[in-house]
């Protein structure tokens, strides 16, 4: 088989994260009972007129802005007429003519280096219903309809799964720190079509389109997979028909939906019942202004502070969690004992009773105390384990819940003269370490722990041990 060139095209649909929906009241929100958020404007009755959600066109600025698109200072939409069970309006309201962005790129990271995939355009629409099929029946829940959406279209720059992987990964984290989006791909707020042909020269193959892609890892397989399936079709001396698939998770593969004989024609016009958009500067400004600070400005910090480049992804990955330890960036704390708190003991305790931070009771002042107190060895990782339940879960101060707890936070001048003791009352075991048993170092430390009731620091204890004995 020679050798073939793929070459990749992706359409992502992202459900803006607004209260409620493009054109209505509804509440726009996952998980409610079938058809409880919504209201006659979702459900296309005759007469009903839509009022633009002022918000969502903020949030998809936002997105266009961190996809580093040119703007459309005047924009309108427009209708895309088609009838499908779940558009009971016979048309959706998008944009066609006047995306609000344009031109834009990202930037990702691949085995052969950095590479930038170009945007083609950037446009807000309104979202269908959900469609279930049993075995026996279709049914609609109108909750998804009309939640706002943007649709992301690159041009077809992309060459391989990788590419494409990477490319999706990239924009789920710009999206999701920019506040655009949760990008929850399992429950669908995050869509992903990819187009993929294959062909042996620098002309385009013939595009096979592949919907509704679950995961972006699936993606990677539905292209690999599309590229062999084409590539022995063509060896064969066959002809590829535009095609519509959907991916199969169970076999891996792709399945075919329906052949496209002739080109969609959906009779775009402007929608009568929704004036231009302008965007001045000062509200583009503004939003960009806004803008929360980015996963690759957090990773950054994060390793300029010390954290390590494995600990910074696994913050990086759960955005709440990053967003608490920014709190603390400009407090002068060592983020770096912060960091392994909240990806260790706090974790640990957030799982155990399954749930949120903002669910206890540690505050920005006692989380502070913790991590000096733990900074200057006045406590230990062991002490803070014990204290932890009730620092999470009273209002009381670090120092109180110490003091319950019938540990004294130390001070090293107090740690010195609690050593110099257990040297004076153990002439012996000194003996014996200066004459060269230095294995009785261990039973000199437990000494020490003993007295200090387990409150001190192990590597103070040692430290001091040795300049006292040295």
């Amino acid at each position: 088989m020679g050798e073939y060139k793929t070459t990749v095209g992706i359409e992502v649909h992202t459900e803006l994260k607004t209260q409620t929906k493009l054109f209505s009241n509804s509440a726009n929100t996952y998980g409610k009972m079938a058809n409880t958020c919504t209201n006659v404007i979702d459900l296309g009755y005759p007469g009903v007129l839509p009022t633009l959600n002022e918000y969502a066109i903020e949030l998809a600025l936002r997105a266009a802005l961190v996809l580093n698109c040119k703007i459309n200072k005047r924009m309108h939409f427009d209708r895309k007429n088609y009838f499908y069970p779940d558009n009971p309006k016979n048309y959706q309201i998008t944009q066609n003519r006047t995306p609000i962005g344009v031109d834009g790129y990202v930037e990702i990271e691949t085995s052969k280096g950095k590479k930038k995939v170009k945007i083609h355009d950037i446009h807000i629409e309104e979202d269908t219903c959900k469609s279930i099929h049993t075995e026996n029946e279709s049914l609609l829940d109108f909750n998804r309809a009309g939640v706002p959406l943007v649709e992301i279209v690159t041009d077809l720059g992309m060459n391989s799964s990788e590419d494409a992987m990477a490319y999706l990964e990239k924009l789920r984290e710009l999206l999701l720190y920019a506040g655009v989006s949760d990008c929850k791909i399992e429950e669908g707020s995050m869509r992903c079509d990819c187009n993929v042909s294959v062909s042996k020269t620098d002309k385009l193959g013939t595009k096979i389109e592949v919907k509704n892609i679950g995961s972006i890892s699936n993606v990677g397989l539905a292209i690999e997979y599309e590229e062999k399936r084409q590539s022995r079709l063509l060896e064969e001396g066959k002809t590829l028909k535009e095609e519509t698939r959907r991916f199969d998770d169970k076999t891996s593969s792709t399945v075919l939906m329906r052949v496209k004989e002739t080109g969609n024609d959906y009779r775009y016009f402007p929608e009568p019942d929704i004036p231009f958009v302008e965007l001045t500067d000062e509200f583009i400004e503004k939003v960009r202004a806004s803008l929360p600070m980015s996963y690759d400005k957090r990773k950054e910090i994060y390793l300029s502070r010390g954290i390590s480049e494995i600990n910074a992804k696994k913050i990086l990955q759960n955005m709440p969690l990053s967003d608490y330890l920014n709190k603390y960036i400009d407090k002068n704390i060592n983020l770096v004992i912060a960091s392994n708190l909240l990806l260790g003991d706090i974790a640990a305790y957030l799982n155990k009773y399954e749930i949120t931070l903002d669910k206890t009771h540690l505050t920005d002042d006692k989380f502070i105390d913790v991590v000096n107190k733990l900074d200057s060895g006045k406590i230990n990782s062991k002490i803070f384990k014990t204290i932890l339940d009730d620092i999470m879960e009273t209002d009381g101060s670090v120092e109180k819940v110490l003091s319950d707890h019938d540990v004294k936070s130390m001070s090293e001048e107090e740690l010195v003269q609690i050593i110099k003791n257990v040297l004076e009352e153990n002439e012996k075991l000194v003996n014996d370490y200066k004459a060269g048993n230095e294995r009785v170092i261990k039973a000199i430390m437990g000494l020490i722990m003993k007295e200090t009731r387990g409150n001190a620091n192990p590597k103070d204890v040692t430290d001091n041990l040795k300049k006292l004995l040295d």
